[in-house]
């Protein structure tokens, strides 16, 4: 069963910020351990014919992170990033940076929001802050969107086929 939630995503002209918005039909819990557990993430994370793995995952106040997305003819791309806060199960804020641009210092600050709705649900909220519009423009202009819907999909047919569960304890 195909999930009926859509990702939006706002981008106003001439500012250095995007939204990306999306409801899952799961509990704030599960879905922040989604977000927060690289076993789960390498399932779900990127567009569908490309791989993900982590080199480092520290998901905690201070830590950093740094991961490798793989297309099949064997071209990788580098990702890293510093944890700020890693706040269970609602919040996570950290930078966001891609290493295949030929200058670097091109960070994105993220804040994940996660918002417990009725019946179970959460609502994901993403702030991505960019150092210029130009830097946002070219983040957009990438394929962003397609990474990210792609990624949401993939969640959501994990959350359906029950392939996620928690307990308590795991926060």
């Amino acid at each position: 069963m195909a999930s009926n939630n859509k990702t939006q995503i706002i981008v106003e002209p001439g500012k250095q910020e995007l939204f990306v918005i999306r409801e899952f039909d799961a509990p704030r819990e599960l879905v922040f351990k989604a977000f927060s557990t690289e076993e789960i993430l390498v399932q779900w994370v990127g567009p569908r014919e490309m791989t993900l793995r982590y080199e480092k995952f520290e998901p905690r106040e201070g830590g950093s992170y740094r991961f490798i997305n793989g297309l099949p003819n064997g071209m990788e791309f580098g990702f890293h990033g510093v944890c700020h806060e890693f706040t269970a199960p609602e919040r996570i804020i950290q930078t966001f940076e891609f290493e295949g641009l030929p200058e670097k210092g091109h960070v994105v600050l993220e804040t994940t929001r996660l918002e417990e709705l009725p019946g179970g649900r959460t609502k994901l909220t993403v702030q991505s802050v960019f150092q210029s519009v130009a830097d946002r423009d070219g983040m957009v202009a990438s394929g962003m969107e397609r990474g990210v819907v792609d990624s949401y999909e993939r969640l959501d047919e994990f959350i359906e086929k029950g392939v996620l569960s928690f307990s308590t304890n795991e926060l």
